[in-house]
């Protein structure tokens, strides 16, 4: 996603020394543009800074607008920055440092790595930086003033649930196309999933990481087929794997027998939804996360007040097809609302 650089050359020169050159840096407000120099004209005093997993991701993309749209609307400036990678602790920490150097009043992150960032972020708050994690918490959790995000242990019950009705009682052989090793996000997701569907991780016939990657996500379906010809059940951790699978199971024929359930929501996993591709997501909020998390900022620029504990920002399962017991709403509700 294209980036206009705001900041002054003497912090570009300090953060390609620091060798974040993958870290895009921006600074808006209103009556920001191209080029180099001043960051725009807005109230001058308050900058709010973003930093998420990476800039490629969709559900990143549509994060940073909804902070964009309400860093203009309150007058602020915002400054962003994005890892190489989802994983890319060092270049979040880095970013941290440098919104930090640059005055920003609170810090708005989706941490790569909920653990490591820890020490990053407890200095930036005995500096008095407010800082607010969006989507993932952090370990623990009160290493953060304050979170805004999905209850993702409740999008994977919801979505087993589903899965649990749409079988119609009939025996599952269950796929799990998960996240990676310790990501919390992944974890209660998984989790939220088994519960809703009623089982536990001994009726998993076949789990395979993605790292929510559309070609992996490809790659461990191919494998579970491999593995358990008779999968009828397929649990992903978002869309693109979802649609990976998908793509195996029509190479195989198989794409009109088995249910595939996932989850975030987002446009094009709703039309998918749409399209009969996924049978059932649970949709979440991203860019109500960060307009929130803006509007907390400037709250505490103002008087004082910090956000604190946990903010619900909602999540809502979308199909088509629904089912007797399990409350959902349609691609029509889905795509209108889809990441807003």
């Amino acid at each position: 996603m294209p980036r206009t650089t705001r900041l002054s050359s003497s912090l570009l020169r300090a953060a390609a020394a620091a060798g974040v050159a993958a870290l895009t840096l921006t600074a808006c407000g209103s009556g920001s543009g191209s080029g180099s120099g001043s960051a725009g004209s807005g109230s001058g005093d308050v900058k709010v800074g973003l930093i998420t997993k990476t800039d490629t991701n969709p559900f990143f993309v549509k994060m940073k607008e909804g902070a964009e749209k309400a860093a203009k609307a309150e007058g602020v400036r915002l400054m962003t920055a994005a890892g190489k990678f989802d994983g890319d602790n060092a270049g979040q920490v880095t970013a941290v440092e440098n919104m930090v150097a640059s005055g920003v009043k609170g810090i708005l992150i989706t941490p790569s790595d909920s653990k490591a960032i820890v020490p990053a972020i407890e200095k930036a708050r005995a500096k008095g930086v407010l800082v607010i994690a969006l989507d993932t918490p952090t370990e623990p959790q009160s290493a953060v003033d304050a979170l805004f995000a999905t209850d993702n242990l409740k999008a994977g019950e919801l979505i087993g649930e589903y899965a649990k009705a749409a079988m119609k009682g009939k025996t599952a052989k269950i796929a799990a196309l998960d996240l990676a090793p310790g990501v919390s996000v992944g974890v209660q997701r998984h989790n939220g999933f088994l519960k809703g569907f009623g089982a536990t991780d001994k009726d998993v016939a076949c789990a395979q990481d993605t790292g929510g990657d559309q070609s992996k996500g490809q790659t461990a379906m191919e494998n579970c087929l491999q593995k358990e010809p008779g999968i009828n059940v397929v649990y992903t951790i978002n869309e693109p794997a979802a649609l990976g699978a998908y793509t195996a199971l029509k190479a195989k024929g198989r794409e009109k027998d088995v249910l595939i359930v996932s989850v975030d929501g987002g446009c094009t996993g709703t039309q998918a939804v749409k399209d009969g591709k996924i049978a059932a997501t649970s949709q979440q909020y991203p860019l109500k996360m960060a307009a929130e998390g803006v509007a907390a900022v400037v709250t505490y620029a103002k008087d004082g007040k910090k956000a604190s504990g946990y903010t619900d920002t909602g999540v809502t399962l979308i199909t088509d097809k629904a089912q007797d017991g399990v409350t959902s709403k349609d691609t029509g509700y889905g795509l209108e609302n889809c990441w807003g």
